[in-house]
């Protein structure tokens, strides 16, 4: 059985303890690798490795530090059939979905940053009284990148790159559901050449290595992709320590469709920002919304067209849906579609998952679910579900779908379909979202913001916001004779 391993000071470890954890295939439901169970020692031997490395690694000139990610990348696409192979056997997603979106994006977030670095600018300030002011921007040390189990390499990516492009070292804590890619990255570091501690990642729980690594005296930053609980808890742990934090954390994203849409793409694109990757994206649009005129048309066809989404093998160029990551999110998931029963809401959609081959029938399948009839109070339309379960309400008014959209203490993405320029413009600002996606969804121009309001997370990640959070920002002041 395959055991996967940390890297640490540019070596592949197991964990000090020897102790593992098991490593699930979400569309068998067997084990099939082994991860380190890192404790506290092993975070503290990660620590030492990143800050024995930043003297060497913030001081490396930037043409050398951008040549060897772009050689990180040139390797993950050589390699891209491999870690795709491998990111769907990991997550459950569809081969083709990995293929596609997850590694291509992990090369690309390292080349666009490389790139970024590249082309930073420094502000200077003059004035008449013989002063010139500059801004400069410096690494600040370790860095702890801890990243999700739903996008592994492609946020592991999108976290790693400005934080080394930059000058810092990176300890990163991928999920222990999903360690797979990070693996096969580690070793892809060591080929590129990377000093050894420039990029550390070690394997484990997030309440053993994860705690232990965000509370580290001698990690100043914090990047955290995840939950909203687990960033609160985070956030609680390091008040105190006064360190620098970006969180992206959940949703529960509204997509608002008026009757003057492009109602054949609006179908087509719901559908994808419903059950891609089995709803487990942040951004996907969990309530739907649709104006009352066109409501029953919308719901008839949408139904329709989710009943033919092929569900099942991940490997198969078919399906649509593959497997969710754990038989507990699973159980979780499908717990919220008997609550949505409970609170007076209907399933439209069918139920089961048919045609699976004997090597599948224990894997965490579940099909995409429609809800309506419910009450944008209740908890199904109020929770995280983070699966691949909609909800359908109609409105009449737009005061009435901005109520309901932004009724939530989310605030992380939308989707608004209309093509009234006006109103788009009119309601985009009034919409409490760090993302507001007009006749579209998931577009990703790597120099905006991404980011959510409330419960969504602290800052922005994306281009110079990205470069900025990695760096600490100092004024120098030149006063200088006549």
């Amino acid at each position: 059985m395959e055991q996967i391993r940390n890297l640490i000071g540019g070596e592949m470890l197991a964990s000090l303890s020897g102790e593992t954890l098991d490593n699930f295939n979400p569309s068998t439901g067997a084990v099939y690798s082994k991860v380190p169970d890192s404790g506290e020692a092993d975070i503290d031997r990660a620590v030492q490795a990143a800050t024995s490395a930043f003297p060497g690694w913030s001081g490396t000139p930037v043409n050398d530090r951008v040549a060897l990610i772009m050689k990180l990348a040139d390797l993950i696409d050589e390699r891209a059939e491999d870690l795709a192979v491998a990111e769907s056997r990991d997550q459950g997603k569809p081969l083709w979905l990995a293929k596609a979106v997850d590694i291509p994006r992990a090369s690309a977030n390292l080349r666009f940053f490389a790139h970024a670095v590249m082309n930073t600018k420094s502000v200077a300030f003059t004035d008449v009284n013989n002063v010139v002011e500059y801004i400069n921007r410096s690494p600040i040390g370790p860095c702890a990148l801890i990243s999700p189990w739903n996008l592994p390499l492609y946020i592991l990516t999108w976290k790693i790159a400005p934080c080394i492009a930059t000058g810092n070292t990176a300890i990163c804590k991928p999920s222990e559901m999903t360690p797979m890619t990070a693996g096969l990255f580690s070793e892809l570091v060591i080929e590129a050449g990377f000093p050894p501690g420039v990029i550390n990642i070690v394997h484990g729980l997030g309440s053993k290595a994860g705690q232990a690594l965000v509370t580290h005296p001698d990690v100043p930053v914090i990047s955290f992709t995840g939950g909203t609980k687990t960033g609160g808890h985070i956030a609680e742990s390091v008040a105190h320590m006064f360190k620098k934090t970006s969180f992206e954390l959940g949703g529960k994203n509204p997509n608002i469709i008026f009757a003057d849409c492009d109602f054949e793409k609006a179908i087509r694109t719901s559908l994808r920002s419903s059950f891609l990757n089995q709803g487990e994206i942040c951004l996907c649009g969990s309530r739907i919304f649709v104006e009352q005129s066109i409501y029953d048309k919308f719901v008839e066809r949408f139904v329709a067209e989710t009943d033919q989404l092929v569900v099942g093998d991940p490997m198969s160029k078919k399906s649509f849906v593959g497997a969710l990551v754990s038989r507990d999110h699973l159980d979780k998931v499908l717990s919220y579609v008997e609550l949505a029963k409970k609170e007076g809401g209907t399933v439209l959609t069918k139920t089961g998952v048919e045609g699976l081959s004997e090597a599948h029938k224990l894997g965490f399948y579940m099909r995409p679910t429609v809800i309506t009839g419910l009450s944008p109070e209740c908890r199904v339309q109020q929770e995280e579900i983070f699966g691949p379960v909609v909800t359908i309400t109609p409105f009449t008014t737009e005061e009435e779908a901005l109520t309901m959209a932004n009724g939530v203490q989310y605030g992380l993405s939308a989707s608004l379909w209309t093509s009234d320029n006006s109103r788009v413009h009119r309601l985009s600002k009034k919409i409490q979202a760090g993302t507001v996606w007009v006749n579209s969804w998931m577009y990703r121009n790597l120099r905006a913001p991404l980011g959510g309001m409330k419960s969504s997370g602290i800052g922005r990640e994306g281009g110079d916001y990205s470069l900025n959070f990695f760096t600490e920002t100092q004024n120098v002041s030149v006063s200088y004779s006549s």
